[in-house]
This record gives structure tokens, C-alpha cells and sequence, in this order.
């Protein structure tokens, strides 16, 4: 892998910028030399072709394969399946790295990743011992499924069914808004035990394979971002499905599903920061050169203030969201705040970046020729995703409401 061959011997070739937004600011040398190796990818394989992915609406698998190379397909999962056995701090620079060159192939990884962890963590040893090194190399894909027509931000109330018979479970129902449907391999599948307790007690989670007797797909969504990869609604029907394909122990899926959603809601907000910070850039290089009433747009205050204004934004998004990943690895008690927290600020914070950097190219800035509306279209459904911003605010404040308080009077 070559992220472990980074860590060993470095990274010969930096990064030359200095400016206050640079994103090492702060990193310690491992982590930074990460960063650039998913830099140097990013500039390489993925923005070249970032406008042509978003007009073909495929997953490019061509560069999924390097990507795997590279150790991105498993990256915080242990190193025994092939994964790199990095940090979640790891992760977040890279899928902040990643997304700079295209959004929504970064953000498909992310998935692809919480996928893999959530197999490396619950799942049973055959499974990640013939699944795990595959997906660690994108040679298979995975797919996260909980939400379903009926079943959005109340994830509790499922209804994708489960009844054992014999050596198989025999599912029926639907989920929607999965993300690579039709061209991964793997579906986790969230879904509830028949005669099992109502609520998020009642729920485990299968991983199906694709080609399963009784799986079928929905048509592809027409969607105005994250168009590189395919969306789709599943239908299980008496879809039969080996016991030993199950994820966890009965009852747990739930807690499986919010534990991978943690760090989904980091990963999520790491591909905000990198739409922001490349925004930033052309922002930059453009008031630099672009010319009105004489002077070029840079020379105006008021564009010198909305920068530093959106600059802002950008390190505060970044600097919470780090904390978060840091906490996420440290098992922090706080975390499904904090990770929260995290969601909430980075996306709405990043997209305000992201639009004012556009508004600075006035119309060109609107023009498909011009970059920077793709990150504007692949960005705006992060503020949805991974549990809605609404759910993020109502996550923080009953974690305030119920705990005690640092200084009581």
C-alpha cells in the first residue's frame, strides 16, 4: 500500500503554499504527508475529469482501482484485510484532499470506507477474510443502506423485514437514496427481525451481494449534484440471504448503523472542507486577475473583507472538524455530539464559502465551463445527508439538556 510506504519514508515533494487557510496548518508530519500523497492523486486522477464524471453519471472505476492502490478503500480499518490502519484524522484530510479533485467520487469513498469499517468492526471472520481485501482495493464496492421511502430522519421505524428460515433469512422491503446502486457489489442492509421488538431494538443489518435472487433496481436518480455516482431505490423480494452474511448480533443494528454514521458525518464534512478551500483558490486567482472600473476586483475592500470573511469560515469548519475525527479515534463519550457539531458547521459553513466564492466570478461563475458550480451542486446535499442539519441541532441539544453542566450553580 502506498500510504504505508508514505509513513515510512515521508513524502519528498510539498506543497509550497503559505498562506493563513493552507490545510496543513497544524498537522503533524505523518498526517501531513498524507495529505499531500491524496493531493497529489487528487490533482492527478480526479480533477482532470471532474466535469466529465458529473456529465456521464458513472462511477469511475479506473480510478476507484488506483485509488485502492493508493490504500484509500479501507483506510481506517486494521491492517489484517488489508486495510492502511490509519486514524480518522488520516481519513479526514485525505477526503478533504480527495474532494478537491471531484466531490462526489471523494464522498462515494467516504461511504465505500464507513462500508469496510463497519464489516472490520462487526463483522463475522469468514466475511472480512474474503471480503475486506477486496474492498480495500475497489475490486468490490459497498453500499450503505438504512434510509427507505418511509424512513428518513426517524431511522427507527423501518420496515425492511427479516424472517429466518433454515440457513437463510428471507428479506422483504425497499431503501432509497443508496448511494452506488446498481454498481456495488455489497449492500449493508439495515432491517428488522419479524417478531422482534418495535424501534431501533428490533433492527440488525445484512450485507446482501448484488445478484441475489429476489434484489432488484429502482431507475437511476436524476440528481443536481454527487453525479459520478449512481442513486438508487433497492426491492428485496423473498430475497434469500446466507445467516452467515449477517453484520453483528440480533438486535444490533442500529447501533451499528449511528456508530458508522459518526464517522460518515466527519468523512461528509472533510469533502465540504475541500470544495471550500478549492473555491477559495479560484476565488482568489480570479479577483486577482479580473478587472472592473480600472483595478483589478482584488484592489476592492469589499471583496478584501468577504475573503477574509470566508476564510473564516473555512479554518473554523476545518478546526472542528479535526477535533472531531480526533475524538471519534479517542472513543470520546461526547463523540456523537461532537461529530455532530462537526456536520452541522462544516456544510453550512462551507457552502456559504463555496456560494460566496461564486458570487465573486458573477456570471461566469454560473457557467458549467467554470468548476466551481459543480462544487456548489455536489456540496449542497451534505447539509442533508448523513442525518439532516435539523437532526444534527436536535443531536447537540439534547446532549445539553441531559447531561450535567460544567459549572452548576
Amino acid at each position: 500500500m502506498l500510504l504505508r510506504n508514505v509513513l515510512s519514508i515521508g513524502l519528498r515533494v510539498r506543497n509550497s503554499s503559505s498562506y493563513c487557510i493552507r490545510p496543513s496548518v497544524g498537522l503533524e508530519r505523518d498526517v501531513e504527508d498524507v495529505m499531500e500523497a491524496a493531493n497529489q492523486f487528487a490533482k492527478k486522477e480526479m480533477y482532470p475529469k471532474m466535469a466529465e464524471w458529473d456529465k456521464k453519471g458513472e462511477l469511475p472505476m479506473d480510478v476507484l482501482k488506483k485509488a485502492g492502490e493508493m490504500g484509500f478503500g479501507a483506510i481506517y480499518c486494521k491492517g489484517d484485510h488489508g486495510g492502511s490502519g490509519l486514524s480518522r484524522l488520516h481519513a479526514s484530510v485525505i477526503f478533504e484532499q480527495l474532494s478537491m479533485g471531484c466531490v462526489s467520487t471523494a464522498a462515494y469513498i467516504s461511504i465505500h470506507n464507513m462500508c469496510a469499517w463497519m464489516l472490520d468492526t462487526y463483522g463475522p471472520d469468514k466475511l472480512k477474510e474474503d471480503l475486506l481485501p477486496e474492498m480495500a482495493l475497489f475490486n468490490k464496492l459497498g453500499s450503505y443502506c438504512l434510509t427507505e421511502p418511509d424512513a428518513g430522519s426517524d431511522a427507527a421505524s423501518i420496515r425492511t423485514t427479516a424472517t429466518k428460515k433454515g440457513d437463510y433469512y428471507v428479506v422483504n422491503g425497499s431503501k432509497a437514496f443508496i448511494s452506488g446502486a446498481g454498481t456495488s457489489n455489497n449492500y449493508f442492509v439495515m432491517m428488522r427481525q419479524d417478531g422482534a421488538a418495535p424501534g431501533a431494538k428490533g433492527i440488525f443489518c445484512l450485507m446482501i451481494e448484488d445478484g441475489t435472487e429476489g434484489f432488484s433496481y429502482g431507475k437511476k436518480e436524476d440528481k443536481l449534484g454527487w453525479n459520478s455516482q449512481p442513486t438508487r431505490i433497492l426491492t428485496f423480494e423473498d430475497c434469500k440471504v446466507p445467516i452467515t452474511n449477517q453484520i453483528g448480533k440480533d438486535g444490533f443494528g442500529f447501533n451499528i448503523a449511528m456508530a458508522g454514521l459518526n464517522g460518515g458525518r466527519v468523512n461528509i464534512a472533510s469533502c465540504s472542507l475541500g470544495a471550500a478551500q478549492r473555491s477559495m483558490d479560484l476565488a482568489i486567482e480570479h479577483l486577482k486577475c479580473r478587472k472592473q472600473f480600472g483595478k483589478t476586483l482584488s484592489d476592492f475592500q469589499y471583496n478584501q473583507f468577504k475573503l477574509a470573511e470566508l476564510a473564516t469560515k473555512l479554518v473554523t469548519s476545518r478546526l472542528i472538524v479535526r477535533a472531531a475525527a480526533e475524538q471519534l479515534d479517542n472513543d470520546d463519550p461526547e463523540k456523537v455530539a461532537l461529530c455532530a457539531m462537526a456536520k452541522l458547521h462544516a456544510t453550512d459553513n462551507c457552502f456559504e464559502v463555496v456560494n460566496g466564492a461564486l458570487q465573486m466570478f458573477g456570471g461566469y461563475g454560473f457557467l458549467k465551463d467554470y468548476p466551481i458550480q459543480q462544487y456548489l451542486r455536489d456540496i449542497r446535499v451534505h447539509q442533508i445527508l448523513e442525518g439532516t442539519n435539523e437532526m444534527m441541532r436536535l443531536l447537540i441539544s439534547r446532549d445539553l439538556l441531559t447531561k450535567d453542566i460544567f459549572w452548576s450553580s
